[in-house]
């Protein structure tokens, strides 16, 4: 049996026998041709209604005295005749299989594919960077090649899994594409297994005034750095297995469900993918907070800027579990079975190009080969609506992408945060903005029945609204006071870029500017390291367990005369427009995210 496809740039439906699932179809070309659109109802129209959610109806009518109709040039077939739809890994296909042989069932699969590269890529990378630069003595500029190889490899892979994978079987390229990713994590985490202990000397060894104020040896730190090219090459894997996920895997579902559900399928989808970064921020937060050589004791605390904490625990688990998940995904079909009806209910709405060159299309041979990729490349060049979207796509992925990275170090700098504190602290700012966005945007369209043009109002309200909203960044809370950074210390404003961390009341201590571990003085002012605040003894608050440094010469006692304390730390801020500020930012995050799912849908259609 063959299936027709609707694949011209009309409306409607035009064929040319009689559509018929029971039977094998006569040959064509015996009756004159009368087109229509079907309605929910049965009839027919020649305007642009919504597809049908029902193929019980006859797409086309016939003349009186005609026994068939005529099929439009544009319509092809799609021979499903000896087609595999069994879920399965070559012969082995038990029936307990084919329960999972649903596209609620490819959903679930694809939606933990999603959620593991969320988690990995967009939460624990950006969580654990700064970690890692420490432990590797790694440069700001290296560790952004890190960060951007998975945008490199994307780059290279995008064109091409895209244009193959599509007119290949699609289930192969993604259970490919998650396997490869598991490689990619697990070769993230090597480095840990592959250098020697990490060894942080804490405060009371150095830095304090009068203390050994040594660094360790430059030259065994600067040997880490060549692991950044492993680093690199993992986060390189992770593109090329994340490429076919959001490109064959969004196709793949809107191929095998109705017109009206895929927005809602899509944004399952993308709601999952959202809330992996989220919990990439959260669980990758909690592995800061443990040491990263397990079960080893240490004297000092996260909040030092010598902690190193678990950064590898992730990769290894996320990596494990894109291995597992990869097997059943590649056991899929094709295309899943029954999926062949809903090719009947779907009404073109793509741009019509006057020349007619988008009927080429069409061609069932068209795309299978090399020569055929740029002149598909033209054709969607000449399609603006298609071109428009596109660049709104970029234009948001770059305040995601921006909001993802610095999001966690913004908040950190605003309210003197621990690196863990904020990216936990963004996580659940971006939990419900983030996936409630996305899957509300999904929703709203399956719910109004949207079309192509009501999507894209859509897309244009959610994008003013979140515009208006990013004007709250013009209000931004002072930086906290610190002595020899922004005030000199006898409390007077310090230039620009100007820093005098030397006083009379450090003078003879002998600090290393190298040394940042950054302080809190009973005075309310950070000092730059318990030498730059005078400090001479250390320690450690039974309450919370962070240190606390007597006898500082620089810091005066609001009571008694004589030198003050410290405590290890940065100092709490107390800024009143901390509320409406992450107000605001939950707002740009949900319309940012609204609109990611309808502007997908408007591109499919």
């Amino acid at each position: 049996m063959a299936m027709p496809q609707n694949s011209t740039g009309e409306n409607g439906f035009c064929f040319t026998q009689t559509l018929d699932f029971s039977h094998s179809h006569p040959p064509p070309g015996e009756a004159s041709r009368t087109c229509g659109t079907p309605l929910s109802n049965g009839t027919t129209s020649s305007g642009v209604p919504s597809p049908s959610d029902s193929c019980a109806e006859p797409l086309c009518s016939t003349t009186p005295g005609e026994e068939e109709t005529q099929f439009h040039e544009g319509i092809k077939y799609v021979s499903t005749e000896g087609e595999e739809l069994a879920c399965g890994w070559g012969g082995f296909t038990p029936g307990c299989l084919q329960l999972f042989n649903t596209s609620k069932g490819i959903l679930f699969f694809l939606c933990v594919a999603s959620f593991l590269q969320g988690m990995t890529v967009n939460g624990f990378i950006n969580t654990v960077i700064t970690s890692i630069e420490r432990r590797f003595d790694l440069r700001s500029y290296q560790s952004g090649l890190i960060a951007s190889s998975y945008d490199i490899a994307a780059c290279v892979c995008l064109t091409f899994v895209s244009y193959f994978g599509g007119n290949g079987h699609k289930p192969r390229w993604l259970g490919w594409g998650v396997l490869v990713m598991g490689l990619g994590s697990l070769l993230f985490a090597l480095p840990h297994f592959t250098t020697g202990p990490y060894e942080a000397r804490s405060a009371a060894e150095v830095g304090i005034c009068r203390g050994n104020q040594s660094l360790p040896c430059a030259q065994a730190a600067s040997s880490l750095s060549s692991y950044r090219f492993m680093f690199m090459l993992g986060q390189f894997l992770h593109g090329m297995g994340a490429t076919p996920l959001y490109t064959l895997g969004v196709t793949y579902l809107d191929e095998n469900v109705k017109t009206n559900y895929s927005p809602v399928y899509i944004a399952v989808f993308y709601t999952a993918a959202i809330l992996g970064p989220a919990a990439g921020y959260l669980v990758g937060g909690m592995f800061l907070n443990i040491y990263t050589e397990i079960g080893r004791e240490i004297d000092i605390t996260p909040e030092n800027t010598l902690w190193v904490g678990a950064w590898w625990i992730g990769f290894l688990g996320a990596g494990a579990a894109s291995l597992l998940i990869s097997i059943p995904i590649l056991g899929y079909p094709h295309r899943l079975p029954g999926s062949q009806r809903y090719i009947v209910m779907r009404v073109s709405e793509a741009h019509q190009l006057k020349d007619g060159s988008h009927k080429k299309a069409s061609d069932p041979d068209f795309g299978k080969t090399v020569k055929d990729l740029p002149r598909s490349v033209l054709l969607l060049l000449k399609n603006p609506t298609f071109i428009f979207l596109c660049l709104a796509g970029a234009t948001e992925a770059t305040l995601i992408a921006g909001m993802s990275t610095f999001g966690p170090k913004f908040l950190e700098s605003q309210f003197s945060l621990s690196a863990s504190e904020a990216a936990t602290f963004f996580g659940y700012l971006v939990v419900p903005a983030g996936g409630g966005g996305t899957f509300l945007g999904g929703f709203l369209v399956n719910k109004f029945k949207l079309r192509c043009s009501g999507i894209i109002k859509l897309c244009l309200l959610c994008t003013v609204s979140s515009l208006l909203a990013i004007f709250i960044f013009f209000i931004h809370c002072p930086n906290m006071p610190m002595a020899g950074v922004t005030q000199t210390y006898e409390g007077s404003a310090l230039p620009n870029g100007h820093l005098n961390l030397t006083a009379a009341c450090n003078a003879d201590c002998g600090c290393l500017e190298e040394t940042y571990s950054p302080v809190c003085g009973s005075d309310d002012i950070m000092y730059y390291s318990p030498c730059h605040a005078g400090c001479k003894e250390v320690s450690k608050n039974l309450r919370n367990g962070k240190k606390v440094y007597h006898e500082c010469s620089c810091i005066d006692k609001t009571l008694l005369p004589g030198p003050g304390d410290a405590e290890a730390g940065k100092c709490t801020s107390s800024c009143a427009k901390k509320s409406l500020l992450l107000l605001f930012m939950f707002v740009v995050i949900l319309f940012t995210f609204l609109s990611s799912i309808p502007a997908l849908t408007a591109t499919l259609r």
